[in-house]
């Protein structure tokens, strides 16, 4: 939250020239960018205009909470209104959207969910249903709405608007968490006001809003069988309800006409796109749509076999693998999710592969071939091995070879880390992944950070995290030697750093004593107490994450060095070029730092690194502080 005070507060403070300003530097010490033009103008011009009818409404004691960041994301309201509910003398809330928009259309298809703006490029979600969204979602994780859901109100308010301008839009279905206002409907706006909030303070209300507990994220593996069966596990938000309404229109397009399209969406770590991808998959596989969920990993492949197929067989066989297309008949399917799309190779073909079944086909094509409505999710810094190759410029040049419509949709918001962008952006910079590099991590009360001096007292916190109901797990580089298992004796313990041994997750599918198969290390709670490598850690995600940052990337003056001759990897052949190596490297690192839900704890064996690592962290707490930090937690929450 950037700004909170009384509706009249807020309006003097527009009056004396200060409120966007004020606005201004808070967004960059909260996030640590500019906010965009349309960002500043819009404080400057939509909230005076929302202000002006809460002191006409006669509601100027009200609390005004602006840009009200929902939990576990790095989403933003644009205004929730906390207040005395005029009837039942009880807290309420209105959150609302504010749009600056004049005119506004549904959709190429004529329908209203998605909306076109004549200085907009790409479709934008229609303002009901993303407040709708945002409604549904706090009532989900905030602590307070989870348990009086009836005192949370929606509104989009198009003040610049008429009601003949943006009519088609109100065709969406209207409710208590989805409303519309235009200019011609002020005075029906200031009674809607009016019989939510009492002319009364806001203070106690809003307190209570913000001092309630934040819900646990719905990891993805907890939920999928659900996600695929019900679809009512996760809300969709935004650019995320964008790319899921964009494939259904596809779909819808493609049985109408004979028509066939490309859908890339890309995002970085924890954006959603596994998330949109079941969202699709269960929708498509409760109509009745021939649909199938393929992904590069065989970690992920089987876990979601498993967990979303646990009591249909059928739905196991929505989860294929990349090259299990290579003989599939043009357009067979509707629909194919191709998740993780960054892992797709050169061709699917592999020295086992009988002649019969060799077609001289590039992966993606294949992919693009299969299905009348191919969908990527990608993010191209995920890339950890030689030959993985998914890129958007690649698909997009095979769909235009085909004379194929293709359209993509960017996530910029994600739900891991915390909801932290600050975190994300962190670690890119740590990892030299963007230019200016590493910079020192500013608290931002989203997601936490913590260095540790030995390998133990990583494994301890951990362990003491997992003793407060928390999921944790430890990974690492993939810097030591990786041995098999042999048949009744426990795993090689082969992660030695001094006097701490521990072994690498299972390789293969069966279990050994009580050990996870390496498919289920991320989501089995026996997987604690090995470490993970990238590739049984990508795709998956965990309250606290352990990392080792192993020696084949160290600082050495200023600047990262990457060692190939540390890293054990067999996928680094002598002949792959050191650039390829060392960016593979560094990404490896990223999947890694980004898996934490809540927390990740960082280790470095190398003394010059930690060295490092301590000036970038000076200001996160240590472990012995967290952990008295999450004690307090604990016994606060009483549960």
């Amino acid at each position: 939250m950037l700004f909170r005070d009384s509706a009249t507060a807020v309006a003097t403070r527009h009056h004396e020239g200060s409120l966007a300003r004020h606005l201004t530097e808070r967004f960059v010490q909260v996030h640590g960018y500019k906010p965009g033009p349309s960002e500043e103008r819009s404080w400057e011009r939509s909230i005076p205009a929302l202000t002006d009818v809460l002191l006409d409404a006669g509601l100027g004691e009200i609390e005004v909470l602006l840009e009200y960041g929902l939990p576990l994301t790095s989403k933003r309201a644009d205004v929730v209104l906390a207040g005395v509910h005029p009837g039942t003398q009880q807290p309420s809330y209105v959150v609302v959207e504010l749009k600056q928009w004049s005119e506004a259309h549904p959709g190429e298809d004529g329908h209203p969910m998605l909306c076109r703006i004549d200085d907009y490029s790409r479709p934008v979600l229609n303002p009901v249903e993303q407040v709708r969204g945002y409604c549904d979602y706090l009532i989900g994780f905030n602590g307070t709405l989870a348990r009086h859901p009836e005192r949370i109100s929606g509104v989009a308010y198009l003040h610049n608007a008429r009601e003949c301008g943006v009519a088609g839009l109100a065709e969406v279905e209207l409710s208590e968490h989805g409303r519309m206002f235009t200019a011609d409907r002020r005075g029906e706006f200031l009674t809607y006001l009016k019989s939510k909030l009492a002319p009364a303070s806001g203070a106690l209300a809003a307190d209570e809003l913000l001092l309630a507990t934040a819900r646990p994220s719905k990891q993805l593996m907890n939920v999928a069988a659900q996600e695929v069966r019900e679809r009512e596990q996760f809300v969709l938000l935004d650019e995320q309800r964008i790319a899921y309404e964009m494939v259904l229109k596809a779909v819808q397009r493609a049985h109408a006409s004979d028509h066939k399209e490309v859908v890339v969406v890309t995002g970085g770590p924890g954006t959603g796109k596994s998330v949109i991808a079941l969202s699709l998959l269960g929708e498509l596989y409760r109509r009745g749509i021939p649909a199938l969920h393929a992904t590069g990993s065989q970690s992920f492949t089987k876990t979601m076999r498993k967990v979303a197929g646990a009591r249909k067989r059928e739905v196991q066989h929505l989860f294929k693998y990349f090259n299990s297309f290579m003989s599939a008949e043009r357009n067979s399917l509707d629909v194919l999710v191709c998740d993780e799309a960054h892992r797709m190779r050169e061709t699917s073909a592999n020295r086992y592969t009988p002649a019969t079944q060799r077609t001289g086909k590039r992966q993606v094509e294949e992919l693009i071939d299969a299905a009348r409505v191919p969908v990527f999710l990608l993010d191209q810094h995920q890339v950890v091995r030689p030959g993985e190759m998914g890129t958007v410029e690649e698909i997009q040049a095979v769909a235009a070879a085909k004379g194929l419509r293709h359209r993509r949709v960017r996530l910029d918001s994600q739900f891991r880390c915390g909801g932290s962008d600050a975190f994300l952006r962190w670690v890119v910079r740590l990892l030299a992944l963007e230019d200016g590099g590493p910079v020192e991590w500013a608290p931002d009360g989203r997601m936490q950070l913590v260095l540790v001096e030995t390998p133990s007292e990583l494994e301890e916190f951990l362990q003491e995290r997992r003793s407060q109901g928390y999921g944790a797990r430890m990974s690492a580089g993939y810097c030591w030697k990786w041995s098999d298992a042999k048949p009744g004796e426990p795993l090689p313990r082969d992660v030695r750093i001094g006097d701490w041994q521990r072994p690498w997750n299972l390789k293969g599918e069966r279990s050994v004593m009580g050990t996870p198969p390496s498919a289920l290390w991320a989501t089995d709670p026996a997987g604690f107490g090995q470490v993970g490598c990238v590739y049984t850690a990508q795709g998956f995600e965990y309250d606290w994450s352990g990392v080792i940052i192993g020696p084949d990337l160290v600082w050495r003056d200023d600047k990262w060095v990457t060692d190939r001759a540390a890293s054990e990897d067999p996928v680094f052949k002598s002949s792959t070029p050191d650039d390829v190596v060392d960016r593979l490297i560094r990404n490896t690192y990223k999947v890694l730092l980004t898996r934490g839900m809540v927390g990740t704890v960082i280790y470095s064996p190398d003394p010059e690194t930690r060295d490092k690592l301590r000036t970038l962290l000076r200001a996160a707490p240590s472990a012995a502080e967290t952990a008295l930090q999450q004690a307090l937690v604990q016994t606060t929450r009483g549960d």
